[in-house]
């Protein structure tokens, strides 16, 4: 009997030895896990944080993309004011022939994300042409943009000087991918009227027969609805 004394007390030990070590493992699990779970707790609640001050920002982004300010319209005869707001990036010639009939002088206004989008009418006057076509969505800073992207081409017949052709083509960009008219043809805006808004970077062409005197230069800041693009002569 002396021989196998204390085997059972032995057998009592190693089961509650690995029960400890049981013991520990699950506490160690349970430990770790709770540490997870609080970093995961944190990382949530960081990046809640982040996408919430995310959405305020793009919040007053939009706000202030939107904005459309009441344009001061100047007083005066023959003036063909800016459409747009923005940058003036190029002078020249074209032809267009859908509505002005042949060769025209062409003044491209290139509108950043950080312009206002809202477009005036440039002369007081009936809307005689309307006319969207699809096309691409090119960065609106490239100049074949001008001719291959979607766009709304609008003709106005001027008031004064009375039948007077002005055209605008409102030009989306890559960004760009809607062009809200606010008129239709038979419309009959005042000048500096709202007439169009284009979402983000874009580009408004206006076309002006030979007649109209250029009142800008390369690289000018323009207003919608304000700066003074163009004028025609009085008759004589």
């Amino acid at each position: 009997m002396t021989k196998q004394a204390g085997k059972a007390r032995k057998a009592a030990l190693k089961l509650i030895f690995i029960s400890v070590l049981i013991a520990l493992a699950i506490w160690f699990i349970g430990a770790f896990a709770v540490a997870v779970a609080a970093v995961l707790a944190r990382m949530a609640g960081a990046l809640t944080a982040f996408l919430a001050a995310l959405w305020v920002v793009f919040a007053f982004f939009i706000f202030y993309f939107f904005r459309d300010p009441e344009a001061r319209v100047p007083a005066g005869a023959g003036l063909v004011l800016s459409p747009a707001h923005g940058k003036v990036d190029f002078i020249g010639s074209t032809t267009e022939p859908e509505f002005m009939g042949g060769e025209v002088q062409r003044v491209s206004i290139f509108l950043s994300v950080f312009d206002v989008h809202v477009q005036n009418a440039p002369v007081g006057g009936k809307v005689a042409f309307f006319k969207h076509s699809s096309g691409q969505f090119l960065s609106a800073l490239k100049a074949e943009s001008a001719i291959r992207n979607e766009n709304v081409l609008l003709g106005f017949e001027a008031s004064e000087p009375r039948g007077q052709k002005i055209g605008i083509r409102l030009i989306a960009g890559v960004l760009a991918r809607r062009i809200v008219p606010f008129v239709q043809a038979g419309d009959e805006p005042a000048r500096g009227e709202r007439i169009s808004l284009i979402q983000f970077g874009s580009r408004t062409d206006v076309y002006l027969p030979a007649s109209a005197r250029i009142n800008v230069k390369l690289g000018d800041r323009v207003v919608g609805g304000e700066t003074v693009l163009a004028m025609f002569e009085p008759a004589k």
